[in-house]
């Protein structure tokens, strides 16, 4: 064999194992993953070793070996993140270092309804998952309805601030523009007002004439009679009762009885919606002063007490018929 065979028989063998060799990385950085489905994960704070472990139990990646050295190997592309990030189907090792360095990490979202009770409102946010700590209820009518986005292990009080800093943003913007003539001496008025009228309507059609109502009221010294105010009172701030109300229960003396108490109650009783409180700031132009439940969810409205006395039989006559039919 001359020199050339000599040498050709390892050159060939060195071409083969770069080669293998190259297959093998490629495999290893390209190759399909373990991940059977896309998956949402919590990634740990820790090094390098720590995160693979985690990763190689979550069936996220096949080995923790291969995936320190991909990290060593990709350091200049930036250091891998904490936190909870999806992780797409047979994802490959390259993909899986993209998600840790670049990916989004995944959004929750709590969604505060109008006309909650801030004793509603903390158990919501304390029952919300992927949040610490625990908060108290705010101050009643303190914070703004609406859905707040959060990352895994984010502070519930700190949710819970930037609903209240909703608020107030809110209401800089809406008070400074209300309607001229409102008898409201502050923001606080308009707010207690606002959660009474997110209680005692469902249709947003009508939040307008039932603020319109109520401030007709205020203006004319007459007390407000608003049922919510009750209950609210009985209830001790719960803002839900086990039974319908009765005429009984608007003899009870309590703060919140504004069937007893002339002029607004001590407080809100609830969180009102931005609508709500759009509402008292620029209600109706009406003179009513009086409305009753229609049995659809909304009211008849009226002017004087006679026109309410007999919007009421009307709605017990309905009432009775509905009672009646087989």
């Amino acid at each position: 064999m001359g020199r050339l065979g000599r040498w050709l028989l390892p050159l060939m063998a060195l071409a083969a194992a770069v080669s293998a060799g190259r297959l093998y990385v490629d495999q290893t950085w390209n190759g399909i993953g373990p991940l059977r489905r896309q998956t949402e994960f919590v990634v740990p704070h820790g090094p390098t070793e720590v995160v693979g472990q985690a990763l190689q139990k979550a069936g996220i990646i096949n080995g923790v070996l291969a995936f320190r050295l991909a990290v060593l190997l990709t350091d200049t592309d930036g250091p891998l993140h904490a936190g909870e990030f999806v992780f797409p189907a047979n994802a490959s090792l390259h993909q899986v270092l993209d998600v840790l360095r670049h990916g989004r990490q995944v959004e929750h979202h709590l969604t505060i309804p109008e006309g909650l009770t801030a004793r509603q409102i903390a158990a919501l946010i304390n029952a919300a998952p992927a949040m610490t700590g625990v908060v108290a209820p705010p101050a009643e009518g303190a914070i703004l309805p609406n859905t707040y986005d959060y990352l895994f292990g984010a502070s519930r009080q700190a949710l819970l601030q930037r609903a209240e800093q909703a608020l107030n943003t809110t209401l800089a913007t809406l008070w400074p523009d209300r309607a001229p003539g409102l008898p409201l001496d502050s923001p606080d008025q308009a707010i207690t007002l606002a959660s009474i009228v997110e209680r005692e309507t469902a249709k947003p059609e009508e939040r307008a004439m039932v603020a319109g109502v109520y401030l007709n009221r205020l203006r004319d010294g007459m007390k407000l009679q608003a049922d919510p105010t009750v209950i609210y009172g009985m209830t001790e701030g719960r803002g839900v009762m086990d039974r319908p109300l009765d005429h009984a229960d608007l003899l009870v003396p309590d703060a919140y009885n504004t069937y007893l108490n002339t002029g607004l109650p001590p407080g809100p009783i609830a969180a009102p919606g931005i609508a709500s409180i759009e509402a008292v700031l620029h209600p109706a132009a009406t003179d009513a002063l009086y409305f009753v439940a229609d049995g659809s969810g909304g009211h008849l409205f009226s002017h004087d007490y006679a026109d309410q006395q007999r919007n009421v039989a009307k709605l017990r006559e309905q009432q009775s018929v509905m009672r009646d039919a087989p």
